[in-house]
């Protein structure tokens, strides 16, 4: 009896060592193999480990004397494994054909007792129940691992083109009946209604935007109450920025309109990738064609000198692969019109209108008066001292009723809008003199005859003083001196008459 004993005690401690030495969910059979999920697409590791006490045992043994055969069973009971990796006490390698290179094992993690296959990429065929047998000195140990995949796949291919609809579909290996999918995007639950609709493990999103790319997740949840996740990165090619982008230029500035990608072409693997920009103005079709390299997702129009014939609306059309998505980008002109037209008078009343070519009913229009000098404060004060009586300082109209010496200079007339200034345009006062010989018409009529009956008043009195001048130098009494020209005598008489002769002469 004490043969026996020592017999069962020996195999019960053999068996015992070797439980606890089992790996980490290794199987001592099928019910114990650990289960492991990876998507399609992306890797996975079957765990396969010993226990750190044996490594430290048969550390010096295992470094030269080791090898690793990975094998899966068939799908069915009744078919044979076959092998999938080996690994010879030599080093050599061996691996099946349809996995290879996809699987691997490495060096130095097998000499720290790590012999977890890796699976870069899984694929969905890739599923089912995996065996690793370890031989190291006389030993042999074994793990189990079961291999489910979970596959989302997307309808059409990449790249989704943004408005395009697309179809995500979530489906697993799993035996057991679905019962609920759940939806995540970046982290938050999608309520499927309206533009997201879910059926079957499926996503369908009608009319997605840029904003619908980045992290989807998929949650299934089956009938004995396994729950499977698995993520897709969704990159949907549209446009960054603003759906319609309008951009605003004064007349004679340069402009750039945007046409940017929101990814790289190089993304969906695609080197090379062609824009092509159209116009119509001016009653012809306008074409320009830019291409660009994997490197840059930018596609600019740059006009130098804008015109007021060059506003209206562009076209951008992007070709990457077999995909061209476009968008639509208006060009706005701002326009400066003045009531008077070229140099204005002082004193005169001046309206000045800030105009858009293709307004969208938001903005906003703010006047200022630039000064000369670059500082800010002396530009506050001048526009403060140049603005003030005038009864349009924001608004498109800016009214001045007076004009004078220290309007005269630069105006800008800038353009706002819920983001911020979009763009502004100057327009230059000059002024001439003080008006001084252009007066009313009726009294322009009343001065020219008050001037007339001025000089006529002027010449009657230079006549009436020229006549007294003449009669002030005449004799006093005439007849007096006929009286005494008689009682002289005859010869006196002739001298006398001679002498009044050459007086009226003098005279």
């Amino acid at each position: 009896m004490r043969p026996v004993s020592l017999v069962l005690f020996l195999t019960f401690t053999l068996l015992a060592f070797n439980a606890g030495h089992i790996l980490p969910g290794a199987a001592e059979g099928e019910s114990r193999a650990q289960k492991v999920w990876a998507r399609a697409g992306s890797s996975a590791v079957l765990p396969c480990h010993l226990s750190s006490r044996k490594m430290a045992k048969s550390w010096k043994q295992m470094s030269d004397k080791i090898s690793v055969l990975w094998k899966r069973h068939g799908g069915s009971a009744h078919q044979e494994p076959h092998m999938v990796l080996e690994v010879g006490y030599s080093g050599l390698r061996k691996t099946a054909l349809p996995m290879r290179p996809r699987v691997s094992v490495q060096d130095s993690a097998l000499r720290n007792g790590n012999f977890s296959l890796r699976i870069d990429p899984v694929r969905s065929e890739d599923a089912g129940l995996y065996e690793a047998q370890v031989a190291y000195n006389t030993e042999v140990q074994s793990c189990q691992v079961e291999l489910g995949v979970i596959t989302v796949t997307l309808s059409p291919p990449s790249p989704v083109v943004e408005n395009e609809p697309l179809l995500l579909s979530c489906n697993s290996s799993h035996r057991a009946s679905l019962v609920e999918t759940r939806w995540f995007h970046n982290g938050r639950l999608v309520p499927t209604s309206g533009t997201f609709c879910s059926l079957h493990g499926a996503l369908s999103i009608l009319r997605p935007a840029t904003s619908d790319a980045g992290s989807w997740c998929c949650q299934l949840r089956y009938s004995d109450n396994e729950i499977i996740s698995a993520t897709y990165n969704l990159q949907i090619l549209g446009f960054d920025g603003p759906t319609n982008p309008v951009v605003y230029a004064a007349p004679g500035s340069a402009a750039d309109l945007p046409c940017t990608l929101s990814y790289l072409p190089s993304a969906f693997g695609i080197n090379v990738a062609t824009a092509h920009w159209s116009h119509l103005g001016g009653g012809r079709l306008q074409d320009w064609g830019i291409s660009q390299n994997s490197s840059s997702r930018s596609f600019p129009l740059r006009l130098p000198a804008v015109g007021p014939g060059d506003a209206g609306h562009y076209r951008c059309a992007v070709s990457v692969g077999s995909k061209t998505i476009s968008r639509d980008v208006t060009l706005a002109v701002v326009t400066v019109t003045p009531s008077i037209q070229g140099p204005v008078s002082e004193g005169s009343r001046l309206l000045l209108i800030c105009s858009l070519s293709h307004p969208r009913g938001h903005e906003r229009f703010q006047w200022k008066h630039l000064d000369s000098t670059p500082t800010t404060s002396k530009l506050a004060a001048a526009t403060s001292r140049n603005l003030e009586g005038h009864r349009s300082q924001t608004g498109p109209t800016l009214e001045i009723p007076r004009v004078s010496q220290k309007d005269m200079g630069t105006w800008e007339c800038s353009v706002y809008g819920p983001e911020g200034r979009l763009g502004a345009v100057e327009y230059e006062l000059q002024i001439t003199g003080a008006q001084v010989s252009s007066p009313p018409t009726i009294f322009s009529g009343q001065v020219t005859f008050g001037l007339t009956l001025t000089l006529f008043l002027l010449l009657t009195v230079c006549v009436l003083a020229l006549a007294l001048q003449k009669r002030a130098r005449s004799p006093a009494f005439p007849a007096l001196e006929g009286m005494v020209a008689v009682t002289v005598p005859r010869k006196m008489e002739l001298e006398e008459n001679q002498k009044g002769k050459i007086q009226q002469t003098e005279c």
